[in-house]
């Protein structure tokens, strides 16, 4: 290999984060396409940001963003409706794994005072559910408390299937429309990525209640079905 092949490579690396994902102009390099995780060291990197004191994902498969956030999180709680995932959730006294569907685990959240700092929505991708599962767990999001939803700019037609990415593109398109309790902005880089931030005003010293309640993990329902 050339000197000049060589010297190149390491400043290649040299420009790639601690994830070994490039930065700056390598990222748009056709060396480095973009991965279709990409979502995933996103949520990860603003967790480690945000340090929620409660994070709540919905839908955890094999619980891969789930498991690494578990170093910024002072509560974890994991929802999906089939028992298998229990056994991809990391062991810890911060964590619980809910066994039930989304809406049943909101319906039960009523009698809590559960408040959630960080809320990953990304069950099932149709645009109901997508809905069903923000107007159901937006009540208990803290002010200025993050919501992410996953899969909501598919790149055409195909991974509109309701295998891929569905049709949760359209509830974010009526989300957005006469929002006065959040602001939204979706990430354009398939499968899309979209954040939401619940406020009143924009700063949160301006605001006497940007925390309603504290909880305790013990009020959470449902816990290890």
């Amino acid at each position: 290999m050339a000197l000049r092949e060589i010297k190149r490579k390491i400043e290649q690396l040299m420009a790639s984060d601690s994830a070994g994902i490039p930065v700056g102009r390598e990222f748009c390099n056709p060396e480095f396409p973009v991965p279709e995780n990409w979502h995933e060291d996103f949520i990860v990197h603003l967790a480690s940001i945000v340090r929620p004191k409660l994070y709540l994902e919905l839908g955890l498969y094999h619980c891969d963003v789930f498991n690494r956030i578990l170093p910024y999180a002072d509560h974890l709680i994991g929802v999906d409706k089939d028992p298998t995932s229990r056994k991809w959730i990391s062991k810890s006294r911060k964590v619980r794994f809910v066994n039930s569907t989304t809406q049943e685990f909101a319906r039960e959240l009523y009698n809590t005072k559960l408040k959630i700092d960080m809320l990953f929505i990304d069950a099932d991708h149709s645009e109901k559910a997508v809905l069903d599962d923000f107007g159901g767990f937006f009540p208990f999001v803290c002010q200025h408390g993050v919501v992410i939803l996953h899969d909501t700019c598919p790149k055409n037609e195909f991974y509109i299937q309701s295998g891929y990415c569905g049709d949760a593109y359209k509830a974010i398109e009526r989300l957005s429309r006469n929002a006065t309790e959040y602001e939204m902005v979706t990430i354009p880089v398939h499968p899309g990525l979209t954040l939401c931030r619940k406020r009143e005003s924009q700063l949160p010293w301006k605001e006497h209640n940007s925390r309603l309640a504290e909880y305790s993990i013990k009020d959470c329902p449902s816990i290890d079905k």
